[in-house]
C-alpha cells in the first residue's frame, strides 16, 4: 500500500491506496484543514490513527508521496503559507515508511494531470497539443504555483519553481492601475499578489475604490466575492472576478509564451474548480493570447481547467 498527500496551507489531503489498471484506486482517504494542526507530523498522527481504526494498527506502507505547498530542497519542503517543513527522512523514520518522497505540489499536480477523470478536465481553449513540447502548470489556491512538463528521452519531466512569486507585469490600463494600489500599499506586486484567494478580496478591495464606490470597501470572504460574481447578484464581485479571470490570463499567456507551451496549459487549484465557468466566457482566453506578435501561436495551444481537488494527491501516488 502506498500513502499519498496533497500539503497546502488551506487544506491536507491524504490517502491510503494502490496502483490498479494505470490509475490510482484509494482505499481510505481524509481531508483536513492545516489551520486546525500544529504541524503536518500531527495531521499524520491523526490519519494513522483513523486509519488503523483502534484495531491492529494501519496496513504496511511501502511507499509515500507528499505533493507540498512551497520550495523542495532535498527531499524536504519548507512551506510559504504556513510555519511549516515537511521533512521526508524524518517522515520515513518516524512512522517506519521504507520510501518517502517530497515535492512541490504543483510537481505532484503536473504528475496527477494523466491519470484525472476525462470528466474532470474541462476545456477553456481548444487546441492541438504537441506530445513534443513543454506544458505549463499554474495551480491557483491559497497562492499561486507554476510548474513545467518537459519532454526529457520521450518522458515528460516536471521542473517545479516559484514563478507565482515573480513580479505581476499589467497588459491593461485596468491592470496597472491594481499594479499600482498594490504597490503604494505593499511595496512589490508578484503574481500570488493578485493571483490567489487573498488576491481576489486585494481586487475587489480596489474596484471598491474606484468610480461609484468610493471609500473603504467591506471585508468579504474570497469564497463569497466568487459566490456573488458567479450568480450575478453583487456587481462589484462579478467585476472584481472578470478583472482577476483577466490578469489570470495575462500571467498564464506569460508563461505559455516563455515556455513556447505547445504541449498545453492546465489551471488546476481550488479557486481555479470554482470560476470555471467564468474562464470559458472569453476573458481568460483575450487576455492569454494578446502577446503581439505571437498571438496567433498563442491562439493555438490548448488550455484546460482541471476541477478535481484531488489531482495533487493524485499525481504524489503517482510519483511514490
Amino acid at each position: 500500500m502506498i500513502l499519498a498527500g496533497d500539503v497546502g496551507a488551506t487544506k491536507i489531503l491524504l490517502e491510503v491506496g494502490e496502483k490498479r489498471s494505470g490509475r490510482w484506486e484509494p482505499a481510505f482517504a481524509r481531508r483536513y484543514e492545516a489551520a486546525g494542526a500544529a504541524s503536518f507530523s500531527e495531521v499524520l498522527e491523526t490519519f494513522f490513527d483513523e486509519l488503523g481504526g483502534g484495531g491492529s494498527g494501519p496496513p504496511r506502507l511501502t511507499a509515500a508521496g507528499f505533493g507540498v505547498a512551497g520550495p523542495v530542497s532535498g527531499n524536504r519542503a519548507k512551506m510559504t503559507n504556513r510555519p511549516w517543513a515537511v521533512d521526508g527522512d524524518a517522515i520515513s523514520e518516524r512512522f517506519r515508511v521504507p520510501k518517502v518522497r517530497v515535492v512541490n505540489d504543483l510537481v505532484a499536480c503536473a504528475q496527477g494531470i494523466a491519470w484525472v477523470a476525462p470528466r474532470e478536465s474541462v476545456s477553456i481553449q481548444p487546441g492541438r497539443a504537441s506530445d513534443t513540447d513543454p506544458c505549463v502548470v499554474l495551480g491557483v489556491g491559497t497562492g499561486l504555483g507554476i510548474a513545467y512538463l518537459v519532454p526529457v528521452d520521450g518522458e515528460l519531466r516536471a521542473v517545479p519553481g516559484e514563478g507565482g512569486h515573480a513580479g505581476f507585469a499589467p497588459a491593461t490600463r485596468a491592470q496597472m492601475a491594481l499594479w499600482e494600489a498594490i504597490y503604494a500599499s505593499a511595496g512589490r506586486v508578484s503574481a500570488e499578489s493578485i493571483l490567489s484567494g487573498a488576491g481576489l478580496a486585494t481586487v475587489y478591495s480596489f474596484l471598491h475604490g474606484q468610480g461609484a464606490h468610493p471609500g473603504t470597501a467591506p471585508e468579504l470572504a474570497p469564497e463569497r466575492i466568487t459566490e456573488a460574481g458567479l450568480d450575478g447578484s453583487d456587481p462589484l464581485c462579478r467585476a472584481a472576478l472578470d478583472l482577476f479571470v483577466e490578469c489570470l490570463g495575462t500571467v498564464a499567456g506569460d508563461h505559455a509564451l516563455a515556455a513556447m507551451a505547445r504541449g498545453g496549459v492546465f489551471l488546476t487549484g481550488g479557486v481555479t474548480a470554482k470560476i470555471v465557468t467564468r474562464l470559458q466566457d472569453g476573458r481568460f482566453r483575450e487576455a492569454f493570447c494578446a502577446k503581439a506578435p505571437f498571438s496567433a501561436l498563442l491562439m493555438k495551444i490548448p488550455v484546460r481547467a482541471i476541477t478535481s481537488e484531488r489531482v495533487g494527491v493524485i499525481g504524489a501516488a503517482r510519483l511514490a
